[in-house]
């Protein structure tokens, strides 16, 4: 929970292209520290293993556009062919309550919710950007090729999204150039200790 005078957590947003190792970092994060991970809505299928309600809210277009319609996501975009979305709630109420929050998410969305969020009482201030940067798309390819759920044109079109995703990173206010597992690890949660002592400090 957040020592702070507020008693407001907060929110954790990292990015990067697909196979840079944000979700290993996560999980690392999640072990480690008292996070909790936002759950994400997409109308993409799940892959073999994952679950509903824990991996993502899986939903079909016609659900995911009702929600848009009744205003429930504090952002959505398209990414890959298939909507991906944060329900308001899902921020908002444990942010108050708070919880320090981890959200896995795209440029795309965390531009949206960076942007929202400086003229939001709730969130100003209580948002925390990280990137992680692949050593290189040669990299990239490899280990996405490595990982085995993707075809070759998925994997190509990945790719291209990457090179443009990269240069959104100037706009984070982390940047992690992923090395090893390990280290990427390391150095997240010195910036989660660093961001904890700064918002107790402020408050």
């Amino acid at each position: 929970m957040s020592d702070s005078s507020t008693g407001k957590g907060l929110l954790f947003i990292i990015s990067g292209p697909a196979g840079s190792g944000k979700t290993t970092i996560c999980d690392g994060l999640m072990e480690k520290e008292n996070l909790q991970i936002i759950v994400t809505s997409t109308t993409r299928s799940p892959r073999q293993g994952e679950i509903d309600g824990l991996d993502y809210h899986f939903l079909n277009s016609q659900d995911f556009e009702i929600k848009i319609s009744e205003d429930a996501f504090y952002e959505y975009a398209t990414v890959h062919n298939n909507y991906y979305g944060t329900q308001k709630a899902d921020i908002i109420k444990p942010v108050l309550s708070g919880q320090n929050l981890l959200l896995n998410i795209d440029v795309q969305g965390a531009k949206t919710i960076t942007e929202k969020a400086s003229a939001d009482e709730v969130l100003k201030g209580h948002i925390v950007t990280i990137f992680i940067m692949p050593p290189s798309l040669e990299e990239l390819d490899a280990r996405l090729r490595n990982r085995g759920t993707d075809s070759d044109e998925e994997i190509e079109r990945r790719l291209i999204v990457a090179r443009s995703e990269m240069e959104q990173q100037k706009h984070y206010n982390y940047t992690i150039t992923s090395q090893s597992k390990s280290a990427d690890l390391i150095t997240a949660l010195d910036i989660y200790k660093k961001e904890v002592a700064r918002l107790n400090q402020i408050d």
